[in-house]
């Protein structure tokens, strides 16, 4: 097809607003399916509305995607060569002054650390795109990148391809190269909205259990005859103590209460538990040791291990634009040449900390413990506020 990019019909922002109405596990297990196909519209709307409700899941997807924005990008030459020193002049200049939008929220705008945060959606929705306008300041290239909604796109024939309007059946518009940004990761959405899924059905189940067990019945014996003011005192009495559950009986009369409430413990804050602890691991590779509001020493290395993901989704961006970037800015600079310089994103000295909580470590075992409070800030460590 070669559709006009510019007849693109984007649709109003409420239509995504229903995606978790009334989503029950047969009608998810359908929008995965057409998502593995291709067809990625309906999962699409479906991971955007979980990723912004789903209070943990919420808080993961923002970590994972901060992690890595916050960290400091930098263009580094590949040897000594006068040619290496230009590329990386170039590319310095192009990284230090792009814009980057959102298609789907006018209101969103920033710069570098905008767009890694933009890429870095691709760990759960799978992909990312971004229509690249490469664009020159004078010797200096520049390029302003928008990113376009997953929904708005197909990948039947195994390439991402622009629709002109969400929903469209036929096929989509190729994307043209050098003209796009196309990011792909893990796409952890997919078994996180299964995980939603059971979990928001458990607490469902839970709240509607606390609504008719959680607060007693008060039942009102009197002599009064029915209708009778004294009567009419009694009724009133009995609604007045129990707002939700309430009888009042002549005397004589008796009614046997069918008690529904669990003896033993209820299964929902177990499977509640189950799933988040799942989603932990999934996103962040640890547990809920740090959600339980205690900070204990060994588990601030499993912490740490966390690393090895922010090292992985900080090299998967950095070779993105190493890919499909940088040799394109240096291509329009000095023609159809290698690059001698490339964008990376420095990690922080993770071996240093390691070693400054092994000894740490080991002067907590011969009794020397430091201040909980002093050493979560120190290593950047989250602790929930005691009450």
């Amino acid at each position: 097809m070669n559709a006009n990019l510019s007849s693109i019909q984007m649709p109003s922002r409420r239509i995504g607003t229903g995606a978790l109405r009334n989503l029950k596990p047969e009608t998810l297990a359908r929008a995965i399916e057409a998502f593995e196909a291709g067809r990625l519209g309906v999962a699409a709307r479906i991971f955007e509305a979980v990723a912004m409700r789903d209070d943990l899941i919420s808080g993961l997807f923002l970590k994972r995607r901060k992690c890595v924005a916050r960290l400091d990008g930098e263009v580094v030459a590949l040897d000594e060569s006068k040619t290496a020193q230009e590329h990386a002049k170039v590319l310095r200049d192009f990284y230090s002054s792009i814009e980057v939008e959102n298609l789907a929220d006018k209101n969103e705008r920033g710069g570098l650390r905008m767009l890694v945060m933009q890429m870095m959606e691709s760990v759960g929705m799978k992909y990312s795109a971004h229509k690249v306008e490469f664009k020159r300041k004078g010797s200096s290239l520049s390029a302003k990148f928008v990113r376009y909604p997953l929904w708005l796109f197909e990948n039947t024939s195994g390439s991402l391809r622009l629709l002109e309007r969400e929903g469209q059946l036929r096929e989509g518009t190729e994307l043209k190269e050098k003209e796009w940004l196309i990011t792909t990761s893990d796409g952890l959405m997919i078994p996180s909205t299964i995980a939603y899924i059971f979990k928001h059905l458990t607490l469902r189940d839970w709240l509607i259990y606390c609504e008719r067990n959680g607060m007693p019945g008060v039942k009102a014996k009197t002599d009064a005859y029915p209708g009778s003011e004294q009567w009419e005192a009694a009724c009133k009495a009995a609604s007045d103590f129990g707002a939700e559950f309430h009888a009042v009986f002549s005397q004589g009369t008796d009614i046997e209460a069918i008690d529904l409430s669990s003896r033993g413990a209820l299964p929902y804050p177990q499977l509640v538990e189950r799933m988040d602890r799942m989603l932990c691991a999934l996103w962040r590779g640890g547990d809920l040791a740090t959600m339980g509001g205690k900070s204990e020493l060994g588990s601030t290395s499993q912490w740490y291990e966390s690393s090895l993901i922010e090292e992985d989704d900080a090299e998967n961006i950095s070779q993105t634009l190493n890919m499909q970037i940088d040799k394109t800015v240096i291509e329009l600079a000095f023609g159809n040449t290698a690059p001698r310089a490339k964008f990376i994103l420095r990690l922080p000295d993770y071996e240093s900390h390691l070693s400054e909580l092994s000894v740490i470590e080991r002067l907590a075992k011969i009794g020397l413990k430091p201040d909980p409070l002093k050493l979560a800030k120190r290593f950047g460590f989250p602790l929930k506020e005691e009450k």
